[in-house]
């Protein structure tokens, strides 16, 4: 689980690298990412929150709980309340007033001849009252300073501390000229007071962190649209609910509502929570958490979700989720969890923003020592070494991949596409095969019963009772369809006991002394061996891409119920889109190669893996990775829990099982094949407007810093030189023009096909690759939570040659699948490292 922290005093890339380095060395962190972007911080791991923000304040910043109510922020999000925009407006105002009056005095005094008041006209007092009004706003802006210059004490500089120098030194060198001003008044040499004073720097001392304050106040607009997207999804949050307390509507706060409560919704009010209809019908609009625009009827006993809105009809329905538990507060986690992740595309910028503060410093020193060596005069070799300070912008590198992310979070978001990290946004446009389960996924997952065939002696009645007595008490969704078609024919539900479900084996039960069965073909043929005519039967129903299901009595086949499943009406569309982006499309499922055929045929899918059983299919998706290279699983079952989180992407049907949904990377809430290639397209127009960021943040400072040093100056004259007010206008504008070009992602259109373009599949090896797998279980004492769970899979999964470890801290055991040979001494390390005690490994 991710423990979502606020952190302040960040101000560039190289205060995000010092919190992410200190947190990161704290004991029982397993993983920190820090975003510049929201000030916020993501931490995986049994670190104690007070250790982390003692980390974080000893770095210098501050950090607290994002879920700390002593906190003026929502408590359904890690993005805070917006207080920096008003800060910035307020400060730039006074800021500007006083240098409208330092740039008279020293622009239009100086080099117009403007008039001043007479006790101004000499140089010692112009030159006094520049620096008494620089000094005003220098304390305006005294962040800058107060937090550059105690990262410079704490040997970790950042962008304050380029402002503060740029700024000081320049105020400091005019100081020292002020003084020679008084020096040359004292002798009556006025001609030499008048001459300094043209060149004193109090205006660029002044200038410089007021227009660093534009940028940050622009930078801070387009930071807070970035997020508007999360920000439009907290809105949606209903305050207030209608519920019946004693048999009369009561109007409540929404923290008031609680599991069980009856509320009333009529036409036009949004729903408050998650919960199932008891009386009434209604058309509910749940565009805000799917993205579908058609209003979907529900009636008495259907879900409904809060935030949805119920266009038509009164209903009465009874709470089930509140609070954090609802459908739109877990969409609201994930983006927000997203938001603290990094993709590692990232990382490019991180390694450089660890030094280039440093590095930048070491730069203007350089410039000023080969200036002077040269034989410029001081104040020409000062002011290039203000000009390169203030012009680096690490700030622009930290800000390039983050901003991108959310703002394709938020057009994903809108869509009902969730990613859940930013990893998963930036790896699922690099998809070059993508596996997708069958039923529920390719097809309505709705399969309805075809045909009845007995088999004498046996007549329809006794084979419908048969099959309702096993499957009704069966979850498979085949289960379902047969158990409901039996019961509305009158079938009679038969006494059974020891009923037992395999998974890919089918169901078992007795009766009466009677041993039942019901399963596919291959699974009774595993029992009973093959038999000729059930053979052709099952062959013909299945070359109609219908799906059927055996039933037996002792030794006896009693008949066969065929089962067809209709492909979603969008499947043929979104497998195009996807082999025209140039992705290998298959098809996985656990039916037999005749009903598979079938049904890819219909899809448009050339390649098939058919008769899979629920554990085959995360060893295809190992094989499809070996061939193919970067791998998707497309797949809402609990079956498909394991190719989803073997899968470099695994993207799960929203309407799937939970299990399917936590096992995967990105969810898909419209349960829509097309959604599919939207996020693919998303992905890589994210991943495009990423390398744009980070290519005008290197090229800015690579054209820039020359430019402020006096390279080209050197090179081609005077006319290139660059003055330092110049230098802070210019860093000021670069982190503005990132965030704005991000925003560009808005405009995209992700469900629009035509700009598809097609990226070569390659393949890594000409077959593919067949693995010799072996399972050893380990007994272990010590686990008591899923969370002893995740710790003992992650040290086994990280063994090489161990590609899975399912672990059960009930059982108090780990199934790990091994594709090469692995000491037991290896295993037992690894788990007893996480201070868990192996008890024996068979």
């Amino acid at each position: 689980m991710i423990e979502r922290y606020n952190v302040t005093g960040m101000s560039c890339a190289a205060c995000q690298a010092r919190v992410e380095k200190a947190v990161s060395a704290v004991t029982g962190v397993e993983s920190c990412a820090v975003s510049l972007l929201t000030n916020s911080m993501g931490v995986e791991g049994n670190a104690s929150p007070k250790d982390i923000i003692k980390a974080v304040e000893k770095a210098g910043y501050g950090a607290y709980l994002s879920t700390d109510s002593n906190n003026e922020q929502n408590d359904d999000t890690s993005i805070p309340i917006d207080n920096e925009v008003p800060v910035l407006k307020k400060r730039l105002i006074r800021s500007i007033v006083f240098l409208v009056l330092l740039m008279y005095l020293s622009m239009g005094h100086n080099m117009l001849s403007l008039p001043v008041p007479g006790f101004l006209n000499n140089p010692a007092a112009v030159g006094v009252t520049q620096m008494l009004i620089a000094l005003v706003v220098m304390h305006f802006n005294k962040k800058f300073f107060t937090s550059g210059f105690r990262s410079l004490l704490a040997r970790s500089p950042n962008m304050d501390t380029l402002v503060a120098l740029g700024s000081g030194t320049s105020f400091v060198y005019s100081l020292v000229m002020l003084y020679m001003i008084f020096y040359y008044m004292s002798t009556g040499d006025h001609m030499r007071a008048m001459d300094l004073q043209m060149g004193l720097y109090f205006e660029t001392a002044a200038m410089i962190p007021a227009l660093i304050t534009v940028g940050k106040l622009l930078e801070a607009i387009s930071k807070g649209r970035t997020t508007d997207a999360l920000k439009s999804l907290i809105s949606l949050s209903p305050k207030r609910a209608t519920i019946l307390i004693d048999g009369e509507e009561s109007k409540v706060d929404i923290k008031d509502v609680g599991p069980g409560d009856i509320i009333i919704v009529r036409p036009g009010e949004s729903i408050p929570v998650d919960a199932v209809i008891t009386e009434g019908g209604a058309a509910i609009d749940e565009s805000a958490l799917t993205g579908e625009s058609v209003p979907a009827d529900k009636k008495a006993g259907d879900s409904i979700y809060a935030a949805t809105i119920n266009t038509s009809g009164y209903i009465k329905a009874k709470a089930v989720n509140v609070g954090k538990d609802t459908a739109l507060s877990k969409i609201i986690a994930l983006v927000s969890d997203a938001a603290a992740t990094k993709a590692p595309i990232a990382r490019i910028a991180d390694k450089v923003s660890a030094v280039f503060v440093p590095f930048v410093i070491a730069l203007a020193l350089l410039t000023l020592v080969i200036w002077l060596l040269v034989g410029k005069s001081f104040a020409f070799s000062i002011a290039r070494a203000i000009s390169v300070l203030v012009i680096s912008c690490p700030c622009a590198l930290g800000l390039a991949t983050p901003v991108a992310i959310m703002v394709g979070n938020g057009v994903g978001a809108k869509n009902g596409i969730l990613f859940k990290t930013a990893a998963s946004q930036e790896t699922a446009g690099k998809i070059r095969v993508c596996a997708l389960d069958k039923t529920g996924t390719v097809t309505e997952g709705r399969p309805e019963v075809t045909d009845i065939l007995p088999l004498p002696p046996y007549d329809e009645s006794k084979l419908m009772s048969i099959a309702l007595s096993l499957e009704s008490r069966s979850e498979h969704p085949l289960a379902k369809a047969i158990s409901d078609h039996c019961f509305k024919n009158g079938a009679l539900k038969l006494d059974i006991s020891d009923f037992k479900e395999t998974a890919g084996k089918g169901v078992c039960a007795v009766t009466d002394n009677t041993v039942i069965r019901g399963g596919s073909l291959s699974a009774i043929a595993s029992v009973f061996g093959n038999d000729k005519q059930c053979d052709k039967l099952c062959n013909d129903l299945s070359a109609q891409g219908k799906t059927p299901v055996l039933f037996t009595c002792n030794d006896e086949i009693a008949g066969i119920i065929a089962l067809s499943d209709t492909i979603k009406p969008d499947s043929v569309d979104a497998v195009k889109q996807l082999q025209n982006m140039g992705i290998e499309v298959v098809m996985i499922t656990g039916d037999n190669e005749n009903t598979a055929k079938a049904i890819a045929k219909q899809a448009g899918i050339d390649n098939i893996y058919s008769s899979v059983l629920p554990d085959g299919k995360e060893k295809v998706i190992r094989e499809l990775q070996s061939k193919y290279g970067t791998a998707a699983m497309v797949g809402d079952g609990i079956n498909d829990a394991p190719a989803l989180t073997r899968a470099d992407v695994g993207i799960a049907i929203g309407k799937g099982t939970d299990i399917a949904v936590d096992s995967a990377d990105i969810v898909v809430m419209r349960s829509t094949l097309s959604d599919v290639a939207a996020a693919t397209r998303l992905s890589r127009a994210t991943i495009r407007n990423i390398h744009q960021n980070l290519f005008w943040a290197f090229f800015y400072n690579v054209i820039c810093i020359p430019l402020a040093a006096g390279f080209y100056s050197a090179l081609f004259g005077s006319s290139f030189e660059m003055n330092p007010m110049v230098g802070a206008a210019a860093m000021s504008i670069s982190s503005f023009t990132v965030c704005m070009n991000a925003l560009r992602l808005d405009l995209v259109d992700i469900h629009n096909s035509s700009k598809d373009k097609k990226i070569k599949s390659i393949s890594k090896n000409n077959n593919i690759k067949e693995y010799d797998t072996m399972q050893k279980t380990m007994t272990i004492e010590g686990m008591m939570c899923p969370h002893c769970e995740a710790n003992v899979k992650k040290a086994l999964e990280a063994i090489d040659g161990v590609t899975s470890a399912e672990v059960s801290h009930e059982k108090g055991q780990a199934v790990v699948t091994l594709e090469s040979a692995v000491d037991d001494a290896v295993l037992t390390k690894a788990v007893e490292d996480k201070d868990y005690t192996v008890k024996g490994i068979a």
